[in-house]
């Protein structure tokens, strides 16, 4: 077992006091932050333990919003012990069911599955935010791009004009951030690998839930973005239109929902490429790389609306075509 999936030293005593003596514990995920994820077996019954460790991770905004999020109809994980001082969580299992998987296994069904994502959506987006939740609105837009420029760029050897990047997404973003739609709960990571099948659910609640601890309050737009465009599997144009006009007749949004669905997804995937970056040469994660290919194809086919024309411009001036898909190309072959 690689030393990264050890449970913490604090498992047995947490476990013993939730009631779990002598369960065994089995690595199940770790992700882009510290939190790591194991599933805990015990006399015929399971569950997944949540190692937050402090200070890098605080549990409590997880805990916060699945509470929400079940009360609202969703399903989330329920928190069936806790240990704050530790950062550990036990929590109910959603099951192995993941929607990547599934849509790997069945492609035929990607339709009737994102149908159901976007319901999911729509469900979430006629309960007014969360209360407590910071915003996620212009200024958060702008400081996220930042990214790209900051790690993105000098990764590749690309010195860029920082001014006019500003500039133009300010132009394309700021009608976006006035355009009344929202707020909202923004759950931020919604996509196929955060979404679970779950046994014994139907409608909005066969959806499980995960990885909403960075929920902010924001706009509509952005996790149905997330979950169109999504960083690690492919979703096809078609699918991606029928789910904004699914969206939008479900809501009765207005016609600026559709522009803000493409200039969020080409701010959310410009940060991406960002972030990625970050992961690979900052925190020593160079599987990251790979996604990269698939988030230029997604920011490209964005760039092609007409709200993106003044970002387009500056991309076109300064990330040649060559500062695009090839140099990750390179770095994973």
């Amino acid at each position: 077992m690689a030393a990264s999936m050890i449970p913490p030293p604090e498992t047995d005593e947490f476990l013993r006091s939730a009631g779990w003596e002598g369960a065994a514990v089995v690595p199940l995920a770790g992700d882009a932050s510290f939190r790591r994820y194991f599933r805990v077996h015990h006399e015929g019954r399971q569950a997944v333990l949540m190692d937050a460790p402090p200070p890098h991770e605080d549990p409590r905004p997880f805990i916060t919003v699945a509470e929400w999020l079940s009360r609202a109809g969703l399903s989330a994980p329920e928190i069936l012990a806790r240990d704050l001082d530790r950062g550990l969580l036990l929590l109910s299992d959603l099951g192995s069911d993941r929607l990547r998987e599934r849509l790997d296994e069945a492609p035929h069904r990607e339709r009737e599955l994102y149908e159901l994502a976007t319901d999911v959506l729509v469900h979430l987006h006629r309960h007014p935010p969360m209360q407590g939740l910071s915003p996620h609105g212009l200024r958060e837009w702008l400081a996220e791009l930042d990214l790209f420029t900051e790690w993105y760029c000098p990764a590749i050897g690309l010195t860029v004009d920082r001014a006019g990047y500003r500039t133009a997404w300010e132009e394309v973003l700021g009608p976006v951030g006035v355009d009344g739609l929202g707020p909202v709960t923004v759950l931020r990571d919604y996509h196929a690998e955060n979404i679970m099948l779950v046994d014994g659910q139907a409608g909005v609640s066969h959806l499980g839930l995960l990885d909403f601890q960075d929920a902010l309050a924001g706009h509509p737009a952005y996790d149905l973005c997330s979950v169109l465009e999504d960083a690690r599997r492919d979703v096809s144009p078609e699918i991606e239109r029928e789910m904004i006009a699914r969206y939008v007749a479900a809501t009765g949004a207005s016609a600026a929902f559709e522009r803000a669905y493409w200039c969020l997804a080409a701010q959310r995937n410009t940060r991406i490429l960002g972030v990625f970056t970050r992961l690979w040469k900052r925190d020593g994660k160079p599987g990251y790389r790979r996604f990269q290919p698939r988030m230029w194809g997604l920011l490209e086919r964005d760039l092609t609306q007409p709200w993106l024309a003044p970002v387009r411009d500056w991309f076109d001036a300064n990330v040649p075509t060559e500062a695009r898909v090839a140099p990750w190309l390179e770095e994973v072959a």
